[in-house]
């Protein structure tokens, strides 16, 4: 079984559609993560979902949700959690760690949207960097782990 982490922030959540709405709000705003309710309220990335679900369900994986938490916000840990619960469910919230250095853990696969940043570049497993040429979107992903049929 293989143990896969997965980023929350633009991999699971559009975190940076958020970020370009509070702007707009509140151009002064250095930190518009750093508003209440800003990481429960964020929309899920297409597909992310079910593509979570589809590897939870397999027996090939064992799944995580890996985050960093916002320094700006000290609230992001509470509201990962319940934007985790509130998409997948009481049961998964035990699978989410937060973590501000993603290189400390042990796994196999570990799905991002950076490379390095958060201890990325330390992870001895294999990365993939979700939103790019190679694994632009969910289904892509999925694919290439064989998880659905080309």
């Amino acid at each position: 079984m293989q143990i896969v982490y997965i980023d929350m922030d633009d991999v699971l959540c559009d975190y940076s559609k958020s970020i370009r709405k509070e702007k707009q709000k509140d151009p002064n705003n250095k930190f518009p993560q750093s508003v209440p309710n800003f990481f429960r309220n964020l929309e899920p990335v297409k597909g992310s979902i079910a593509a979570v679900k589809q590897l939870v369900n397999q027996r090939d994986f064992e799944v995580y949700i890996l985050t960093a938490p916002s320094t700006k916000n000290p609230l992001s840990y509470t509201e990962k959690r319940f934007w985790i619960e509130d998409k997948f469910g009481y049961e998964m919230t035990k699978n989410l760690i937060i973590c501000s250095h993603k290189g400390l853990l042990k796994g196999d696969i570990l799905i991002d949207d950076h490379v390095s940043g958060r201890g990325q570049e330390h992870f001895e497993g294999r990365l993939i960097h979700f939103g790019q040429k190679e694994y632009p979107d969910w289904d892509t992903l999925l694919k290439k782990l064989n998880c659905i049929d080309s």
